[in-house]
């Protein structure tokens, strides 16, 4: 409970290109929701990223595609704050907005192990760590890899299972014209068809 008995909300994080949004993102996101006990999961596409060389599919078309995944959760919402903002999206810049935004909230960041490995690249991680529990999503049969730098500085960390899907097999998939039905939900498979994406 908060302060004045007002229990404090608790919200997933969940940040990404999601290009596009596959199966085991939804599934690490119901985990989360379950698992952390949270009031909701806040999904909030990457607009402009500051680490992928490679090009995106449109944000209007990541945005809908998102949208499409998380139809019929009610505890998942569509943040689209890094999709307003102008240039490279910080997640930091992220965090401090919602914080301030939203006073009496208790930050879960959910990330995948590989952001996980190289938090200590990101501008001002510590002060991230200080705002968010992180709750690492951990691929199977794969070890947690943590920085020593991240190590030595207090924080949080929830462990995660996620499925062996990615993105990149998705894209390879649509390119080749393969299904992929089963690594998408159906409503996205769709999108991706009806609007040609990821062919080459």
């Amino acid at each position: 409970m908060g302060r004045r008995g007002r229990r404090v909300k608790r919200v997933g994080l969940f940040g990404g290109s999601f290009d596009p949004v596959h199966h085991a993102h939804v599934a690490l996101a119901r985990q989360a929701l379950d698992q952390l006990a949270l009031d909701e999961v806040r999904w909030i596409p990457v607009g402009l990223p500051w680490q992928k060389a490679r090009e995106l599919a449109p944000a209007a078309d990541r945005e809908a595609m998102v949208r499409l995944a998380i139809e019929g959760e009610p505890r998942f919402v569509l943040d689209r704050i890094e999709l307003r903002r102008r240039g490279p999206s910080f997640t930091l810049d992220t965090v401090r907005e919602l914080h301030a935004a939203n006073p009496g909230t208790d930050w879960f960041l959910i990330l995948g192990q590989d952001q996980y490995a190289t938090l200590h690249t990101w501008r001002d991680w510590r002060e991230l760590l200080g705002l968010v529990t992180m709750v690492v999503a951990n691929r199977p049969g794969a070890s947690v890899a943590i920085n020593p730098q991240v190590a030595d500085f207090r924080h949080q960390a929830v462990v995660l299972p996620m499925m062996d899907i990615s993105s990149t097999e998705v894209r390879r998939r649509a390119a080749a014209g393969e299904p992929i039905d089963d690594l998408v939900p159906e409503a996205v498979a769709e999108y991706i068809e009806r609007r040609h994406l990821y062919r080459s």
